[in-house]
């Protein structure tokens, strides 16, 4: 099952961005279009919880659901010495600095408690013009937070931003300018819009101790109304990039479908799977203006970056020009990815997971018998796993995810239904144990120490797992992974390390020099200072 996207549509559903949505919970605090200071609530960390239970489905009334794979664990990798890019030996011993806080994994991390945060925050970005965080909340807004004090304000209200959508993504240009994205349901059809704030004055602090960038607010670009499936596997558009130029701007739109299925609103659109609107990136000019995106593959064709995605949340520019995204699977036990995204190439979806096949591709498929599959998904709970004749041909040839070696986050079942971790046999994963959702990258630059430095032409990131909540496999991520990607070909491999553990369900993160702030996402959460010592 998939977290955000289940906390999302009503944001991603928060997003839209992992498969399961439901309604969020209310925030207290009305939104408002004057400037608001949002006092820090909470002094003491908060302790960490279990994942959120993803909410029940309706009864399905097809195919009975397939035994669960047995919970047996995986076995597990000896851990082996760890080293800097400088060969010295570090010291991964277990650490708790901030009592209930999350435990760091590396001797050269230090942790800091930044601020409370409100439910539904569901972004977060440095604005480098203003030395700033701007955090985006679902029902409050743009939101300031100052990353020394974790003093908040509201600088911009949902309505003054979005004009009746629910926000979803968020980026902050190198000049200040911020690309806020969202969707309106309307019937059983949603509609997207990707909004552009360019800082136009400044409003003061109630103390008038400081400032802050006031934003006025015009459209780059929206869709016509597309049908909904109006199941927990409606991603919408979310996640937003720059690219290095800052000349343009790449918006993922996730699924509509779990794996390609028929997703017909109840026959309201009779055999609809994917369209021209979903499952792909679109690349707008970051300057361009009202900008209508179509529902067809002709109206659509220039402005598509890349195709073949789930739900890439949160895409990133690496140092190096090229896009990463981490990618959450669907539900049943195949692998979340991570893919290195170049233009006009397909990453696979729905016929492709990791290297595998969707098994519903075969005509002869019976879900009874697939090991992939547990009554925790929503997807087999409403029987969206069936035998599907008509399931269309796969239209290209796909680029496969980049392969992880571990030793973390290569935990993976296979058909019969039986776990294994990959690093303990040696071999690799594309890329992640199921229900992971990875998202909240960001990549080693110049502000981290040498130490942290990737050699030649790797790269070293950081990836957030929201976590599982589903499934049967013991990897249930909510941590930070450090990944070392290594070119190979045309695309990268990978090692991971788990660096840090115990968020609760972080959903993004920011950088400003060696320092990583981890935004939660939940009830009694917290914003986490994370600084990358030598």
């Amino acid at each position: 099952m998939r977290p955000i996207h289940r906390f999302v549509t009503s944001a991603l559903c928060t997003a839209s961005l992992l498969a399961a949505c439901g309604s969020p919970a209310p925030v207290t605090s009305e939104p408002t279009s004057v400037p608001v200071e949002i006092a820090p609530t909470q002094t003491v960390a908060p302790a960490p919880v279990e994942p959120t239970a993803a909410p029940t489905a309706p009864a399905p009334t097809a195919t009975a659901a397939p035994t669960a794979p047995s919970a047996t664990t995986a076995p597990t990798a000896t851990a082996a010495p760890v080293s800097d890019s400088t060969g010295t030996v570090i010291d991964t011993s277990p650490r708790q600095p901030v009592a209930g806080g999350p435990t760091l994994l590396d001797s050269r991390l230090a942790l800091r408690y930044v601020a409370s945060i409100p439910v539904n925050s569901i972004r977060i970005a440095y604005d480098a013009t203003q030395k700033i965080l701007l955090m985006l909340n679902m029902e409050q807004g743009l939101v300031r937070i100052d990353p020394i004090t974790g003093i908040k304000d509201i600088v911009a209200a949902p309505a003054e931003i979005l004009d009746g959508a629910t926000a979803s993504g968020l980026a902050v240009a190198a000049n200040g300018t911020v690309y806020v994205s969202g969707n309106q349901t309307l019937g059983t059809m949603t509609k997207a819009v990707i909004r552009r704030g360019v800082p136009s004055g400044q409003a003061t602090s109630v103390n008038k101790s400081y400032t802050w960038a006031t934003y006025t607010w015009t459209t780059v670009a929206s869709t016509v109304p597309y049908p909904r499936s109006d199941t927990p596997f409606d991603h919408l558009f979310n996640g937003i990039a720059i690219s290095p130029d800052q000349q343009y701007i790449v918006v993922n739109s996730g699924s509509r479908t779990d794996h390609g299925e028929i997703e017909s609103q109840n026959g309201t659109f009779p055999d609809l799977r994917e369209i021209a609107l979903t499952s792909r990136m679109f690349k707008l000019p970051a300057n361009g203006t009202d900008i209508v995106l179509t529902n067809s593959e002709e109206g659509v064709a220039p402005y598509v970056y890349a195709k073949g995605f789930r739900n890439s949340y949160d895409p990133v520019f690496a140092p190096n020009g090229i896009l990463f995204a981490g990618e959450n699977g669907p539900d049943a036990d195949l692998p979340d990815e991570l893919n290195a995204i170049k233009p006009g190439l397909h990453y696979g979806f729905p016929w492709r997971f990791g290297t595998t096949d969707t098994p519903q591709r075969d005509p002869a498929y019976d879900p009874s018998t697939d090991g992939y599959l547990n009554p925790d998904f929503t997807a087999v709970q409403i029987g969206a796993y069936a035998n599907d004749p008509s399931y269309p041909a796969a239209p290209t040839t796909f680029v496969d995810p980049i392969s992880n070696y571990g030793p973390a986050a290569v935990q993976y079942r296979t058909i019969d239904g039986v776990a294994h971790d990959a690093a303990n046999e040696g071999t690799s994963i594309a890329s992640f144990t199921p229900h992971r959702s990875p998202l909240g990258l960001i990549f080693a630059d110049q502000g981290f120490p040498a130490s942290w430095q990737p050699s030649g032409a790797n790269l070293h990131a950081f990836i957030l797992s929201w976590g599982a909540a589903g499934g049967s496999l013991t990897d249930r991520g909510q941590d930070m992974l450090a990944l070392e990607l290594t070119p190979a070909g045309s695309s990268y491999t990978m090692t991971a390390r788990q660096l840090v553990r115990g968020l609760r369900n972080p959903i993004d993160a920011a950088s400003i020099d060696n320092r990583v702030y981890v935004l939660e996402f939940g009830d009694n959460v917290a914003l986490w200072e994370i600084t990358f010592q030598q």
